[in-house]
């Protein structure tokens, strides 16, 4: 688990890192030589992408997402495990249907060859790379139903 947990950080700091460069560079662009890098808003759409997607999983195993908690206080400990999961199991149940309907719009793409409009990078591929992070941040919520860990309780 730590393996993927470090893969994941890095994945999310670079994409973050890139698209602090593309940002510098296209506005160096513009500033200096009145001209914008080209691609610069695709490249930082799916760059947006990447970041998004791939944090989730560890927002949720750290169980760093808004919570309500503001009746935790008057649920007893065995009231609040079954909260927990209770919440848990559904955010890990609309995480896997959301897969399967990023998925099925990444079949789609894919068949129709969808490409950005202007340096006509393929669609698919980050849309399949959604629907992987989706799944693994399905599968976060049900880790932490196993460990049994309270929602306030950060899992690292």
């Amino acid at each position: 688990m730590r393996k993927l947990e470090k893969f994941l950080g890095v994945l999310v700091a670079l994409s973050l890192f890139a698209m602090m460069l593309l940002t510098f560079f296209d506005v160096v662009g513009r500033k200096f030589f009145d001209t914008s890098l080209p691609g610069s808003l695709e490249l930082t759409e799916l760059l947006m992408l990447v970041l998004i997607f791939f944090a989730l999983p560890l927002t949720s195993l750290y169980s760093e997402h808004v919570i309500f908690d503001l009746l935790d206080r008057a649920l007893g400990a065995r009231a609040r495990a079954l909260q927990h999961v209770f919440s848990n199991g559904l955010c890990a149940l609309l995480l896997a249907g959301s897969t399967l309907l990023v998925f099925e719009r990444a079949t789609r793409t894919a068949e129709f060859g969808d490409t950005t409009a202007q340096l006509l990078i393929d669609i698919a591929p980050f849309h399949y790379l959604v629907a992987l992070a989706l799944a693994v941040s399905a599968m976060m919520h049900l880790v932490l139903i196993w460990r049994g860990r309270d929602q306030s309780t950060p899992a690292h």
